[in-house]
């Protein structure tokens, strides 16, 4: 998505485009054979009015973590759509996408299937299919092909069909699947601002992991960040983005903290899906706040997509390796190193089970291990992992790290 943007403002600065004018729609009824009743057919003149086709096409995203405000407010600002949000999931939700998936892909595929199933139980009309620069961004179409031999019948909106082209192709998709009115010059000015609102969004998150093990008053920054992410959520521009913006920082900053002089602290590295999203790996960052814990997360949607460099990223690991290795293998790498360079008293690997790209990553991370002296904690994640085992394996993993720090005083 990084080469994307850069694509978009040279096409969009170099390209002159004109919205194509709206097709008119003439609303009319169709003689219904009732009893007795005859419905009338509405005048075609200026009064008559056009149908809002699209306030009734509902688009429904993936579970994502709290991505969900950036979607809603590209569905509603950029698609001119009606934006479904699905509630909080359930045991239901994994077994749904496990029942109807094959046994040999990974969890992140069984999680987003089980989204879509409730999503079309809900009432979607379109779903939108992005996650993965693995091989999650080729599933779409599978779960196109599962969905639709449910009996479901939808759209999907599949963005990995246009991947690492210009912003306007992405547009045109949306045209074509969603809303054929679309502005591609609105739809741009959308899309940018939905960027700015993904950076703030982590922004925001950054600081809430560094903070919120150590606030004053239980429960305070995640009421705070929680009133952030409704004015977000409510926001219709790029202005408003960046008010609502100032507005959560300035009031988390605020937020009284026993932070001691040196936490612990503990950064959080691995695959794509499984790393960022809460419900995946059964709330792995929630789990080290509560145990009073400095959390950091280098990969995000910002940094993995929107400002991704993998030519620095390469050059910062180059003792280590030569090659890219795969997805998420080369942020995963310099993000542990980064880390042990900066004297962090131990990293968490989370991945999904079978991850091809994550499992290559592992030989090289017990090399840093060794050379740093900094432990590295191995988390494999499927549908049938455990919150209790979880829990035992981070308690000690943590009791391990404390006693070592005290050593070290």
């Amino acid at each position: 998505m990084h080469e994307i943007g850069g694509d978009l403002l040279d096409d969009f600065g170099t390209t002159q485009t004109r919205e194509a004018p709206r097709a008119r729609i003439v609303a009319g009824w169709q003689r219904l054979r009732l009893p007795r009743l005859v419905l009338p057919q509405p005048r075609r003149g200026k009064r008559a009015r056009k149908p809002d086709r699209h306030a009734r096409t509902q688009v429904a995203f993936l579970r994502f973590g709290y991505y969900d405000i950036a979607f809603k407010y590209f569905v509603e600002q950029v698609l001119d759509a009606v934006y479904l949000p699905l509630p909080e999931p359930t045991k239901r939700t994994v077994e749904l996408g496990s029942r109807n998936s094959s046994d040999s892909v990974c969890a992140p595929f069984k999680h987003i299937l089980g989204d879509y199933i409730e999503a079309l139980e809900l009432g979607a009309d379109v779903l939108v299919q992005f996650a993965g620069p693995c091989r999650l961004g080729y599933y779409g179409e599978l779960q196109e092909s599962i969905l639709r031999d449910m009996g479901y019948d939808f759209k999907m909106l599949n963005f990995a069909t246009v991947t690492g082209k210009p912003l306007t192709k992405y547009i045109e998709v949306c045209k074509k699947q969603v809303n054929p009115n679309l502005s591609v010059p609105h739809g741009v000015r959308g899309m940018l601002a939905m960027f700015s609102l993904i950076e703030h969004l982590d922004e925001a998150n950054e600081f809430y992991l560094a903070n919120a093990g150590f606030e004053a008053e239980r429960g305070s920054f995640d009421r705070t960040l929680a009133a952030y992410h409704a004015d977000l959520r409510i926001s219709v521009s790029e202005r408003d983005i960046s008010e609502a913006h100032k507005r959560g920082m300035e009031a988390l900053r605020a937020l009284p903290t026993r932070k001691p002089a040196a936490p612990l602290r503990v950064g959080v590295v691995g695959e794509f899906f499984t790393a960022m999203e809460p419900h995946s790996n059964l709330g792995l960052e929630r789990k080290l706040l509560d145990m009073g814990v400095e959390v950091h997360r280098m990969l995000t949607l910002t940094s993995h997509q929107l400002r991704h460099n993998e030519k620095n990223l390469r050059a910062g690991v180059s003792d280590y390796v030569r090659y890219n290795m795969g997805p998420t293998s080369s942020m995963t790498i310099a993000a542990t190193l980064k880390y042990a360079q900066e004297g962090f008293d131990g990293v968490i690997h989370a991945k999904s089970s079978g991850c091809t790209p994550e499992v290559d990553c592992m030989p090289v991370l017990q090399r840093i291990s060794r050379d740093t002296g900094m432990p590295v904690l191995y988390l494999s994640y499927d549908s049938q992992t455990s919150d209790t085992g979880l829990d035992t394996r981070l308690e000690a993993f943590y009791d391990m790290l404390a006693m070592k720090k005290e050593k070290t005083k």
